[in-house]
């Protein structure tokens, strides 16, 4: 299923599915039933189901209610898709059957390429008969039709492959596969449809992987030359990569949900990855091929129970900040020039692993210190603003070359040769604005760390715990204009702004992302609860207490 044209096989419409509520076979024709696992025990579905409050169907979801009877998801399915909010247009089953009857004729034979978006995207077809795969290829064909926004679209294909194997006939999938593509559900995406939206995906991936899976983001650190290249492919660790008792587990879940749970199962997948791995690391060089291997066979692991149960056990933020994050992200690509689809920049090329020098830390502790980084800002290479050995240790000084600069890394050689730092999400020059006091400024994005004798890094306790603040009601909070903060430049004394670098913000600080993390999106005690920054010209305070 690749990007060449296919030969379609014109289908019967008038094949209809008769669904009942017991479990077993019976229920779809586009199925072979020897490849489709055994339902996982007695359908417990409830009969007002329907009639539960958003919560409760969550829960039951989550607890796998639907998972004992392929008719009693083939109901749900249709009808839990029919309560998303999609566009006021959106193609139905009806404007479907329209378009399959002029694209593929009636009853000749036709051959249609596959569309552009899923060149390079895995198209799985799990259970799929020869009859389902060819209507799997025919909806496809359809989506691009009648979806011509659609760029690029990894999750797509899986999506609409596992939909088929629960409807009624090509038509009914159509429909519910083009409600998810045209849900306009604020902060609730469910499919990205464009490399733009998909890297930035990736990249809040990676943000939310190194935050709630810090030991196996140091195993992969370690492991791998480019960790970004890694997160990259977060989503076929889920589709193709799980099994489709696994997948369809998800799916139960993401059609209540959507996107944050695939965040959550791939988190829990990392974690169980990290648990499973060799005391001294994955064997062999190959990590993303480990991880891939992992996930298929992830029943020797973990039962699916079990991953769902930890994966909701992380505590992720709310899908707003999730989407603070996420727009962060897709500036810095605008930025960064990556907006169609191309190879990522590989890690190395943010930190040049040959030309890198530092009396402070080695090139290895550079890399593992970058791969902390917020990826947006990890995507770019970093500038040498400070060095006492270089500009002397005056205070003032350090003030003077740091200021205009967010955000910055501070690394701190002592004398017994430890090494320490802070990453630091705002400029210095913000300690001007409490006069002769020394206020706090910053966001909750700072963190501190140490590299000698061991590399731990500290966060903010939000981070892991964000049921300790609420977040602000819908009527006080403010969308952010989608830019980056975080100004770098290309060389020590070139420091304007290029398409390799993010820019210097202006003193009005327009065209600056609102800061992720930043006191506004939360109901906190004090206003500077979540300020770790303090400068004055007695010294610097990073952290608080």
């Amino acid at each position: 299923l690749g990007s060449s044209p296919v030969t379609i096989v014109v289908t019967s419409e008038a094949d209809t599915w008769d669904i009942d509520t017991s479990p077993g076979r019976g229920c779809g024709h586009f199925v072979e039933w020897d490849k489709m696992p055994e339902a996982e025990g007695p359908a417990q579905i409830p009969r007002d189901v329907l009639g539960r409050p958003p919560k409760e169907l969550k829960r039951l979801a989550r607890e796998g209610c639907w998972a004992g009877s392929h008719a009693g998801r083939a109901r749900l399915y249709p009808r839990l898709i029919q309560r998303v909010s999609c566009r006021l247009v959106t193609p139905d089953a009806l404007v479907y059957r329209d378009v399959a009857a002029r694209l593929f004729g009636e009853p000749s034979v036709s051959s249609h390429p596959l569309p552009e978006f899923l060149e390079g995207c895995p198209v799985p077809t799990y259970c799929l008969s020869p009859h389902g795969v060819t209507a799997l290829k025919k909806i496809l064909i359809c989506v691009g039709a009648l979806f011509p926004d659609i760029t690029h679209s990894p999750l797509l294909p899986a999506l609409a492959a596992l939909l088929l194997h629960y409807s009624e006939d090509e038509a009914q999938c159509f429909e519910s596969l083009s409600r998810l593509i045209a849900s306009n559900a604020p902060h609730a995406a469910y499919i990205d449809q464009s490399f733009l939206a998909h890297q930035a995906s990736c990249m809040t991936f990676g943000d939310l992987a190194s935050k709630h899976c810090p030991a196996a983001h140091k195993l992969i650190a370690g492991a791998a030359d480019n960790v970004l290249e890694v997160y990259s492919e977060w989503l076929s660790w889920l589709f193709p990569g799980l099994p489709f008792g696994y997948a369809v587990r998800v799916l139960d879940v993401f059609l209540l949900e959507g996107q944050k749970v695939l965040y959550r199962i791939a988190l829990a997948l990392l974690k169980q990855f990290r648990l499973s791995a060799a005391p001294a690391g994955p064997q062999g060089s190959d990590i993303k091929a480990d991880l891939q291997a992992f996930v298929r066979n992830i029943a020797e692991h973990v039962p699916v129970d079990k991953l769902l149960e930890r994966a909701f056990s992380i505590r992720l933020f709310s899908r707003k900040e999730i989407w603070l994050l996420h727009m962060a992200n897709r500036k810095a690509l605008v930025e960064r020039g990556i907006t169609v689809v191309q190879r990522r920049p590989s890690f190395h090329l943010a930190v040049d692993m040959q030309k890198f020098s530092s009396s402070t830390v080695t090139a290895q502790e550079m890399r593992l210190i970058w791969s902390w980084l917020p990826e947006r800002f990890s995507l770019f290479p970093p500038l040498l603003l400070f060095s006492t050995s270089e500009d002397g240790c005056s205070l003032q000084r350090f003030y003077t070359c740091c200021e205009g600069y967010e955000p910055t890394v501070l690394l701190i050689k002592t004398t017994e040769g430890e090494v320490c730092g802070a990453f630091l999400s705002s400029d210095w020059a913000e300690r001007k604005k409490s006069g002769a006091t020394s206020g706090f400024f910053g966001t909750g994005e700072c963190f501190v760390f140490t590299v000698r004798p061991e590399a731990e890094r500290y966060e903010w306790v939000l981070i892991k715990k964000p049921e300790l603040a609420k977040a602000v009601p819908r009527s006080r909070q403010r969308s952010p204009s989608p830019a980056p903060e975080s100004p770098l430049g290309s060389s020590r004394d070139s420091r304007s702004s290029s398409p390799n670098h993010l820019a210097v913000p202006s003193p009005q600080g327009r065209g600056r992302l609102s800061p992720f993390l930043a006191i506004r999106h939360f109901l906190l005690p004090s206003k500077t609860a979540s300020m770790f920054m303090s400068g004055s010209r007695d010294g610097i305070v990073i952290g608080k207490g």
